[in-house]
């Protein structure tokens, strides 16, 4: 659940312009600079219904974990790693809320994979555990799309996971969070508006600080970059024409059509 200094920042057009806004209530406001730099509220923009949000956040890398759900592990048959399992999507295959996945040619199974979404508010490098909060901005919904035939077949899953439109994130950043305030958050996919997936972010192997310092003692984590944190059981196929939605709750609703 959400504290009451949580907030909700999201990326629109305005004057043609990309732009920072917060949400207050049902109305976005622009924000002057960036809440990596502290930005103040400015003029009324619109409403979430009424404006295109963007994807919340222009990473320069997505590092995601598999196999962080027992449950999820078990349904490919695979052990649960002793330590996280750390691999990258590029920058290019994030797309935001309402914006379309696309099914490459190349596969013949895409599937969906919900995700809490961590997302990096300063420099981040060789930091404990116990610190690693201090480094958040907040947290969004993600989904890692994945071909799962090319998966099984490359061995290793850079082209599994990186075509274009492989990363949906949003529909916004939800900031001014705990750790304990994510602690035990409800995880569910729906395709079609049935539920594929329900998990809970309890049910982490390794808790979102523990892959944050992991990391952070192989690389720079730079504001904005996305920490996705490994999704529960229940996988599938997803088709043109589905629509699927990741819901964390307290957070929000991304929703993406297929094609």
């Amino acid at each position: 659940m959400t504290t009451q200094t949580s907030s909700r920042l999201v990326r629109v057009y305005d004057q043609g312009k990309i732009v920072w806004a917060i949400v207050e209530d049902e109305t976005v406001y622009r924000l002057e600079g960036s809440p990596y730099t502290n930005g103040m509220r400015s003029t009324p923009l619109g409403t979430p219904a009424t404006l295109k949000l963007l994807p919340p956040v222009c990473p320069t890398k997505i590092v995601c974990v598999g196999r962080n759900y027992v449950a999820h592990a078990a349904e490919h048959g695979a052990e649960v790693p002793a330590e996280p399992l750390l691999f990258l999507k590029p920058p290019s295959s994030v797309i935001g809320p309402e914006d379309a996945i696309v099914i490459p040619a190349l596969s013949q199974r895409v599937e969906h994979e919900a995700e809490l979404a961590v997302v990096i508010g300063k420099r981040c490098r060789n930091v404990a555990p116990e610190e690693a909060w201090d480094y958040v901005l907040g947290v969004t919904c993600g989904n890692d799309v994945t071909a799962r035939d090319l998966q099984r077949k490359d061995g290793q899953w850079t082209r599994s996971k990186g075509f274009d439109t492989f990363c949906p994130i949003g529909p916004w950043i939800v900031t001014g969070l705990r750790e304990t305030d994510i602690a035990d958050l409800s995880v569910v996919c729906r395709v079609n508006g049935k539920v594929r997936q329900e998990g809970r972010t309890s049910q982490m192997v390794f808790s979102p600080t523990t892959l944050i310092a992991y990391a952070a003692a192989v690389m720079t984590l730079e504001p904005g970059d996305v920490l996705l944190t490994g999704t529960p059981a229940g996988v599938g196929i997803l088709t043109p024409g589905d629509v699927v939605e990741v819901e964390i709750e307290g957070i929000g609703v991304l929703r993406n059509p297929v094609r």
